[in-house]
């Protein structure tokens, strides 16, 4: 196998890196912020002081950052030292339609590009049981699903350039309608006096039982907003989704809804905060606690 290079070791690279170095794979990490590669310096990982100096290293190099511009940014660099016929395979959730033509842009650079973002939370990189969309060339999936799968356990292809992204829009609008279900749900049992670990129970033993209700509701009994998926990056996500929606022509009422109420917390300071901590908004809705 190749050198494995890994760009971004936020709260998803670092766990999806350090399931690489466990599984037995020479990789090379780079993080805006240096202090990031410690661990997986001290787990075997190389730790490179560039993108520069990362990419004539690695015939794989993986991204995890936070925003289109991000992504964009990463590729500049990597792509003024990487050799011909490096994968690009970028984990990082961005525009459909930007993954597409980095897709189209560096094929025609003498390189491969595989949009892949994934769901699973931070949970889900902890246990390496990630879900990963793929969007590229069947080929270059092949090549790389035997790495991803330390960390994934559900890694698909779904189409060509983009569709991964688009795979991920749709995942998130479900994620964020979820979260929303669950503060609506546990704002009612709270204004009607009911215990909500109990609630949570039964309602997530039935058909109400959701993820987000399974491991969202006890962050919201214990008043617990420390991310795991910070506002910020939802409303991201979201924005995108809408307005993939708007140049496909799909009508997205919930999804806008969720993106105005995700707003609330944003304009209160509190994007930083996990997104459970949308009951509030709701609880504040109904006229606050009982």
């Amino acid at each position: 196998m190749p050198q494995i290079g890994f760009v971004g070791l936020g709260v998803m690279g670092e766990r999806m890196a350090g399931h690489l170095v466990d599984a037995g794979h020479a990789v090379t990490v780079w993080n805006r912020s240096p202090g990031k590669s410690d661990a997986l310096q001290a787990k075997g990982a190389n730790v490179a002081p560039s993108l520069a100096e990362l990419a004539p290293a690695c015939g794989v190099i993986f991204i995890c950052v936070s925003r289109t511009e991000d992504v964009e940014e990463v590729i500049a660099e990597l792509l003024k030292s990487a050799k011909p016929n490096t994968l690009f395979v970028d984990h990082s959730t961005i525009e459909p339609t930007a993954a597409k033509r980095f897709a189209e842009s560096l094929e025609t650079a003498g390189h491969r590009f595989i949009d892949a973002p994934v769901t699973g939370g931070e949970k889900g990189a902890i246990e390496g049981t990630l879900t990963v969309f793929c969007g590229g060339r069947p080929e270059d999936f092949e090549f790389a699903k035997p790495i991803m799968e330390a960390y994934g356990r559900n890694v698909r292809l779904v189409g060509g350039g983009g569709s991964g992204q688009l795979m991920k829009m749709a995942n998130q609008i479900s994620v964020a309608l979820c979260v929303l279900a669950m503060s609506e749900c546990l704002v009612f049992a709270s204004k009607a006096g009911l215990d909500l670990s109990e609630c949570i129970d039964l309602v997530g033993a039935g058909a109400g039982a959701s993820w987000s209700l399974a491991n969202y509701g006890p962050k919201v009994v214990s008043r617990d907003w420390a991310p795991g998926f910070a506002v910020d990056l939802q409303q991201k996500d979201l924005r995108y989704a809408l307005e993939t929606a708007r140049e496909i022509g799909a009508s997205l009422p919930g999804t806008a809804l969720t993106h105005q109420l995700f707003a609330a917390l944003q304009y209160a300071g509190r994007g930083a905060d996990a997104t459970p901590a949308l009951f509030e908004v709701i609880e504040g809705l109904s006229g606050g606690s009982k």
